[in-house]
């Protein structure tokens, strides 16, 4: 009788185990199917990209005089300057918005190379008077006409690096929200045509990242005009 009932617990319990390994892997099988969904995904990118003036603008205007005379360069450069400031205040340009520079001064004569001891004129000098305005379009017209100055006398020194214009866009934290919402929308439409393609559900946002902002000219003759570019990489969900 004892061994009747021991081979019936034996039985129930081997039932038990089965229907347990049984839930078990349906259960690891659900799971498994579940993270499977759960890990499709689709990455995607959206842009922003817009075009704003420039708000700051610098412009250096660099000169050259020469002279034998020491004295008489100092004089030269003085009187230059003074035409140039005129010149500026008299066309829009306010006091406050020009700055000069310290003259720098070569003596050929000090110079053991080259052939400027056959110079014409001992002394050289540079010098830059630099506008920095928030007025731009003022700044610009003054530009056109600076030939005027030349007329009287005085000669600019080429388009040399150190006296190319810069124009400045400094208002990107103004902008920064409203592109980033356009470039994460645009992400948003290239991932929801994706999954309709796919016949999938678009779901929610797996992992995002912006990138950087970048500020160019909008061309090389309007570098006043600023194109400012961000793109955002978004990973989404998928599901069937």
């Amino acid at each position: 009788m004892q061994k009747q009932q021991d081979t019936i617990g034996f039985a129930v319990l081997g039932v038990c185990i089965l229907l347990g390994l049984a839930l078990l892997g349906y259960l690891l099988g659900h799971a498994a199917l579940s993270y499977k969904q759960l890990d499709r995904s689709v990455t995607v990118k959206g842009l922003s990209e817009r075009e704003y003036p420039a708000d700051i603008v610098i412009w250096p205007i660099q000169y050259n005089v020469a002279s034998n005379d020491l004295t008489e360069l100092y004089q030269m450069l003085d009187g230059q300057t003074s035409q140039i400031r005129s010149y500026l205040r008299g066309n829009g340009i306010g006091a406050d918005e020009i700055s000069v520079s310290t003259p720098a001064i070569t003596d050929k004569s000090a110079q053991q190379y080259g052939n400027d001891a056959q110079a014409q004129y001992r002394y050289t000098a540079m010098q830059t008077v630099t506008v920095y305005s928030t007025h731009i379009e003022t700044v610009r017209q003054v530009m056109a006409s600076l030939s005027e100055l030349g007329k009287q006398g005085i000669v600019f020194t080429g388009d040399a690096y150190q006296t190319q214009t810069e124009y400045l866009f400094t208002r990107l934290n103004a902008i920064k929200p409203e592109m980033i919402e356009e470039a994460t929308r645009n992400a948003r439409e290239v991932a929801q045509k994706f999954a309709s393609d796919s016949d999938s559900t678009l779901g929610k946002i797996r992992k995002a990242s912006q990138g950087q902002f970048s500020i160019s000219a909008r061309d090389k003759n309007n570098p006043h005009i600023k194109k400012i570019r961000v793109v955002s990489t978004v990973e989404y969900y998928l599901s069937d």
